[in-house]
């Protein structure tokens, strides 16, 4: 039996943490791909440590069918023009420190074609249809806690950071630099947040915050006003106890401090620990990787089964078998909270996605486009849709529909 008073933790980590500028460059690679052909292929992994990126993986630039001189001669152009993008990057997020500066680092791309084995398994014929990218399963969740239908714990968290972030590239708060960690410890009752227990945040800074010598009293007195803007009223109370920079100092941050690396924070990217996730990362991948693409769709059925108001809570596991385009699985739990079956959902909802192929959800989320870049810090969920098509599987607009099947 599930509990319903309990405690509970999440945590974010900002755009400048190592991890998230590898995902971040990744991304961008995949944009630089997708915006020159939307059927290219990319498995990018990014390594960032002291004054040095590192791009390695898999690439495939030309149309499925196209001929090897046509994909070599697009791929090696896309390549040719990665380093720039690269260091602009890398410049956005801010990074122009001695030991990692967006235009004096080294860089080395070591991005090779595809393997021809993965592209005959997944490439589409006259005889069958697309085929998953790899073998795997993947999860979506959602539940009412938040406007955003994601656990309050990592909303929280990464609002904070976010918030943060914003302060520091405008000028405001000029002493914060871009690495930096939050956690958020809540209280639930009966189900429901009511308070927040513990904040943690830990940020990379300057010496000095105007003419004063930073320590954790100061920097906690700088950011607190910040966190407590993000924060839903009456969730911090007096007895909320925060630790900001508990090591005292952090000068030293970003990749010059700790290797950064792809794919390395996905309880970060998915839903901080409250709900299952898959085995694979969502940054560098082209969205014919289901890891990406059918993680994105669960969400997005998760979304709308609690925006119909048919359960508090929703998890959707999907899985797939590489080459193959039918998932193997379709399941559906509605944790004790639904109002309707959850077997009449699991054959409801892929047939509303045109069946949950690698293709269909392609085509109905509009994912072959250069969406990626945004999604790599402060959550691929949780997060408004945008006039490019960024974001699409955070629309409700299946949640009519759903309703009549209540």
């Amino acid at each position: 039996m599930s509990r319903s008073s309990y405690i509970f933790t999440s945590e974010s980590v900002s755009e400048g943490h190592p991890d998230k500028v590898a995902d971040r460059i990744s991304d961008t690679v995949v944009d630089a791909f997708l915006s020159v052909e939307p059927e290219a292929r990319v498995a990018c992994e990014t390594l960032v440590t002291t004054n040095r990126i590192v791009l390695a993986g898999e690439v495939r630039a030309g149309k499925p069918g196209a001929s090897k001189a046509e994909n070599k001669a697009m791929t090696k152009e896309i390549l040719a023009g990665l380093e720039p993008k690269v260091r602009a990057a890398v410049k956005d997020i801010g990074y122009a420190q001695k030991g990692f500066h967006w235009e004096k680092a080294k860089f080395a791309n070591f991005l090779h074609p595809q393997s021809a084995d993965i592209a005959v398994g997944v490439d589409s014929t006259e005889k069958k249809e697309e085929g998953a990218g790899d073998q795997g399963i993947m999860f979506g969740y959602a539940c009412d806690e938040t406007p955003s239908l994601m656990p309050a714990t990592l909303q929280f968290s990464h609002d904070i950071l976010h918030k943060l972030a914003e302060v520091r590239h405008s000028g405001e708060a000029d002493f914060l630099e871009p690495d930096a960690k939050s956690q958020v410890t809540l209280l639930y009752q009966d189900g429901r947040p009511v308070e927040i227990l513990k904040i943690v945040v830990s940020t990379q800074h300057k010496k000095k915050i105007g003419d004063q010598t930073v320590n954790s009293k100061r920097l906690a007195a700088a950011i607190k006003p910040y966190v407590e803007s993000v924060i839903p009223a009456g969730l911090i109370t007096k007895k909320t106890k925060w630790h900001v920079n508990p090591t005292g100092r952090f000068l030293i941050g970003g990749p010059d401090g700790d290797a950064g690396v792809t794919g390395r924070k996905i309880i970060v990217d998915t839903y901080g620990g409250a709900a299952p996730h898959g085995g694979g990362a969502f940054s560098g991948k082209d969205p014919t990787k289901v890891d990406r693409s059918a993680a994105y769709a669960c969400r997005y059925l998760a979304k709308n089964v609690v925006a119909a108001g048919l359960a508090r809570k929703c998890t959707i596991q999907i899985s797939y078998a590489i080459g193959v385009s039918d998932p193997l699985s379709f399941y559906v739990d509605l944790h004790g909270t639904g109002q309707v079956d959850p077997a009449k959902l699991e054959l409801a909802l892929p047939q509303m996605i045109g069946g949950a192929t690698p293709r269909a959800i392609r085509e109905h989320l509009g994912l072959n486009r250069p969406i990626y870049a945004r999604t790599a810090a402060y959550g691929h969920f949780g997060r408004q849709p945008d006039n490019e098509g960024g974001f699409s599987w955070e629309k409700t607009d299946l949640a009519d529909q759903l309703k009549g099947l209540a």
